[in-house]
């Protein structure tokens, strides 16, 4: 098969881009490099395939450089991973946010309408089209918060709620994915991730929490009386947490079998409850895992930052034939394996 991959020199589509070329898929990543970390997996990428693959240096803001691949390609699968993927970052400049998000987007989705209409996109949204989920009853303990009324999750029926730029130009992506397939018969699926992690995550302090934390806790190893970093809010706030493995599994062997019962469809994506943390469990984690005390500065919560968000995964149990198998501990060690190894803290 053919796979078109935006942003494929991101942490999760180096990942998806290296296992298709495992599997001697052919595969053209679409990349600005704009990413922290993408010229890194790009050479990662060539030192483990040599030239079995392509690569175009473009941005998905250019609709016509955009059309001119797809009409060229005519990929099986669409992977659309490209995207500014920070709130802080939409906060600071919302217009730079809509462009790459929203009409980057429809840059793809016009693409595949207009030149390949026989594609299956594969788009990766997020949980913030739900929201700060302010509506919902809290309990707090003294390492999280917990929603009784939600013990295994939240479902794809939660309102929609599209708070903050970034929240309304990946909102908009995703309302987009799923009114083409409705209009036009385009094959798209939606899923909304929550935390993900693990190798070629280069993280940084506002994007990919568990991986700049475990960065954070090998830099107080190395120097536990010369680092400090910091946490947003009280640190009780709960996600659950993904390895990339089971993510690529979702993306490759889950779902092209399955496209006709599940096109036009959406997914909450992540660890499940089982596989939920607050940052100070994590953190607690951290400092048994390396034997070190953890002492964070705190900062004022983040606007729009839900108390918590764990994915009901039950639907994707249900109709992919897809659950995690990675759990938290061992997630956790390989990503400190990796650190160590290739970002050297």
């Amino acid at each position: 098969m053919r796979w078109l991959i935006t942003g494929g020199c991101g942490f999760l589509g180096a990942n998806v881009a290296d296992r298709c070329l495992m599997k001697g898929e052919e595969v053209v990543i679409l990349d600005n490099l704009s990413r922290v970390g993408s010229s890194q997996n790009l050479e990662w990428l060539r030192a483990r395939h040599g030239q079995n693959w392509r690569m175009e240096q473009e941005d998905i803001r250019n609709a016509d450089s955009v059309a001119r691949l797809v009409a060229e390609l005519k990929p099986d699968v669409v992977v659309h991973l490209a995207g500014q993927v920070a709130m802080t970052t939409s906060l600071a400049d919302p217009r730079l946010d809509f462009q790459i998000n929203a009409l980057g987007s429809l840059n793809v989705l016009e693409s595949v309408r207009l030149h390949s209409s026989e594609s299956i996109v594969l788009y990766s949204s997020t949980n913030k089209v739900y929201g700060d989920l302010e509506w919902v009853q809290y309990v707090e303990t003294p390492t999280r918060y917990v929603a009784p009324k939600f013990p295994d999750g939240f479902d794809e029926s939660t309102p929609l709620s599209f708070e903050s730029p970034y929240g309304c130009s990946k909102g908009c992506a995703d309302q987009y994915m799923l009114d083409y397939a409705r209009m036009f018969g385009v094959r798209t699926v939606v899923f909304r991730h929550s935390s993900m992690y693990g190798g070629r995550q280069f993280a940084t302090y506002d994007q990919g929490w568990v991986g700049w934390f475990c960065m954070q806790a090998l830099q107080t190893a190395h120097k536990p009386d010369g680092h400090t970093f910091t946490i947003s809010g009280n640190g009780k706030q709960v996600r659950d947490v993904l390895h990339v493995d089971d993510l690529v599994r979702l993306y490759l062997d889950c779902v092209i079998a399955r496209i006709d019962q599940v096109a036009g469809q959406v997914f909450n994506i992540g660890g499940g409850a089982g596989q939920s943390l607050s940052i100070l469990e994590l953190l607690r984690r951290l400092e048994n895992m390396l034997g070190i005390e953890l002492m964070p500065q705190r900062l004022p919560a983040r606007a729009s930052d839900q108390k918590v968000f764990v994915a009901n995964i039950a639907k994707a149990r249900d109709l992919l034939g897809w659950e995690p198998r990675v759990r938290a501990q061992e997630g956790i060690a390989n990503m400190l394996e990796w650190l160590q190894a290739e970002v050297q803290p």
